[in-house]
């Protein structure tokens, strides 16, 4: 500010916003005369404006909200309202669009079997929507603990009618109310914000192959959740392992897709386990190609691992996208041609009444300290071998690392026991709020991988090291340290979303490091712990070799 005083109207003012007033100026509106104390729940107020000068005292405030007045009697401020109607979540509220989800809460029905009295006062629409999203980014937090971090130094504004977190069973009652459909709503605007911005060329340092036509690379693959063992839940999702639904946890079966680069989501059909991995993940992947056509655009390809979809699926994918699948040992393949210059050979891939025509790129992998190089067969569409050479598809592979398991890695770091045996990852009881506790995460990870993406968009290049000058990824930043800057912003009310991003920016990952380390537990185990020669981390590049030459 240039000069004192200005209008009341002049600044707009926001919660989030920080504001000094002199000392001296700050007064008790209580006619008494008396100090404010804790029982009295009244605000102080300013006695008068004029300029503040150097080494006066100053009282410097964060504005947590912009409310109307209740003036009472006794000379007590308090404001109207409730913290429901003012929690936001911060920076991921800017990522999912200014307004988004309150336009969803408006149209969303209440079950008023569930939800009447006090119940409907201490919580709403849009305020339990932001808790079932913050809910799934806290993990091991009671329910009244997502509550309270949402509400933050709301919870110390003397309302008019005092607030308290709503108990757990009453935002059970809003779960409940609130059904599966609004969550989902949320996923998908989410979801397919990150698409558009991907599609319109948003992600720096993107995967790309190919000279003439450059396609840029996702990955899909399968992950399963297990759920908390209630017959309903039993019933509905079954287990997975055994063959007599005897498991000792029901277990959803998700398949999302993913960008290799930044290792956004972009969709996440879902369902039961079902009896098998391959006819399940299979499952999904039809329901995907047909509830997502966009997704399979002609300058995308596609990395898949060994889990083989069939011929059939693989043609009708391929009428409208690119793939690159590793196949299993047993896949036959019926070679059509001599060895090309690049060292891959073109083959038909048959089954199920099809047959595709692939070119085939085949090559030994070879670690230092390994004793046995790994084979690869991998098969795509890309019949050109000059655009798409294979070395260079098979270097785009190991990218399916990166695009799946990493990506599934962070985003299943929020749920409660992430890795083998270690007790349910998510908290509901019944298929419906399964649904809804998926769709939450979904746009919850979505909406924090969207702002590592602004955060790499605006973070300034290293100025020493492997990466000095050149554009910072998305996976060059931490998605831990991400949620963490997140869920802070959240409990403090920062609305700075690029005071957020600057936070984010500030830690860089070290990727690239050629690290290989043999498979392990990704939980603890009750077992002995594994020797260090079974353990040790390897620090080497990976030799490809294709065709006895070196790539």
């Amino acid at each position: 500010m240039s000069s004192y005083p200005v209008p009341s109207c002049a600044v707009p003012v926001s919660a989030g916003m920080i504001v000094a007033v002199p000392a001296e100026l700050l007064a008790s509106p209580l006619k008494s005369g008396r100090n404010l104390g804790d029982a009295d729940r009244s605000a102080l107020v300013i006695g008068g404006t004029e300029k503040i000068r150097t080494c006066g005292a100053v009282v410097f405030c964060k504005v947590v909200a912009v409310a109307g007045a209740q003036v009472r009697r006794d000379g007590q401020v308090r404001a109207k309202g409730s913290p429901v109607h003012h929690a936001t979540l911060g920076p991921l509220e800017d990522k999912a669009g200014p307004g988004a989800i309150g336009t969803i809460a408006g149209r969303a029905p209440l079950g008023a079997r569930f939800v009447k009295g006090e119940r409907e006062r201490l919580l709403a629409r849009a305020f339990m929507i932001r808790v079932i999203v913050l809910m799934t980014l806290m993990p091991g937090s009671r329910i009244g603990d997502v509550i309270a971090a949402l509400a933050g130094d709301l919870a110390l504004v003397p309302w008019a009618r005092p607030w308290r977190p709503a108990s757990g069973r009453a935002a059970g009652d809003w779960r409940n109310a609130l059904g599966p459909v609004p969550l989902e709503e949320l996923r998908d605007l989410v979801l397919g914000s990150a698409w558009r911005e991907h599609a319109g060329g948003g992600c720096p340092g993107a995967v790309r192959t190919g000279k003439k036509k450059p396609l840029k690379a996702g990955s899909l693959d399968g992950t399963l959740a297990r759920v908390p063992d209630t017959p309903a839940n039993r019933a509905f999702f079954g287990t997975v392992g055994t063959g007599d639904d005897s498991g000792p946890y029901p277990c959803l079966r998700a398949l999302p897709l993913t960008c290799c680069s930044c290792r956004a989501l972009f969709a996440m059909p879902h369902g039961p386990a079902g009896a098998g991995k391959a006819e399940s993940e299979q499952a999904l992947l039809d329901e995907a190609v047909e509830q997502f056509p966009f997704l399979f655009a002609p300058d995308w390809i596609w990395l898949m691992d060994r889990n083989y979809h069939g011929a059939a699926r693989i043609a009708r994918m391929i009428a409208s996208t690119h793939v690159l699948i590793r196949l299993k040992s047993d896949i036959p393949l019926k070679r059509t041609s001599q060895i090309l210059p690049d060292g891959s050979y073109r083959a038909e891939l048959s089954g199920d009444g099809a047959a595709v025509a692939v070119r085939v790129i085949e090559y030994w992998v070879t670690v230092e300290g390994q004793e046995v190089p790994e084979m690869f067969c991998l098969v795509t569409d890309l019949m050109d071998w000059e655009d798409y050479p294979g070395p260079e598809l098979a270097a785009l592979y190991r990218r399916r690392w990166d695009g799946s398991e990493t990506a599934l890695r962070e985003a299943k770091a929020p749920l409660r026991g992430a890795g083998p045996g270690t007790g349910p990852m998510l908290r509901s009881g019944s298929p419906d709020l399964v649904r809804q506790e998926i769709a939450a995460w979904a746009a919850g990870t979505g909406i924090t991988r969207g702002v590592v993406l602004d955060a790499a968009l605006a973070a300034v290049p290293a100025g020493k090291g492997r990466r000095a000058g050149l554009a910072v990824r998305p996976r060059d930043l931490s998605f831990a340290r991400a949620l963490r800057a997140v869920l802070s912003a959240i409990r403090l009310g920062r609305d700075c979303y690029q005071a957020v991003t600057s936070e984010i920016a500030g830690y860089r990952n070290v990727v690239d490091r050629d690290r290989h380390r043999a498979r392990k537990s990704k939980s603890p185990s009750h077992f002995p712990h594994a020797s260090a020669k079974d353990t040790a981390t390897r620090i080497a590049p990976a030799v490809i070799t294709m065709a006895n030459t070196p790539a």
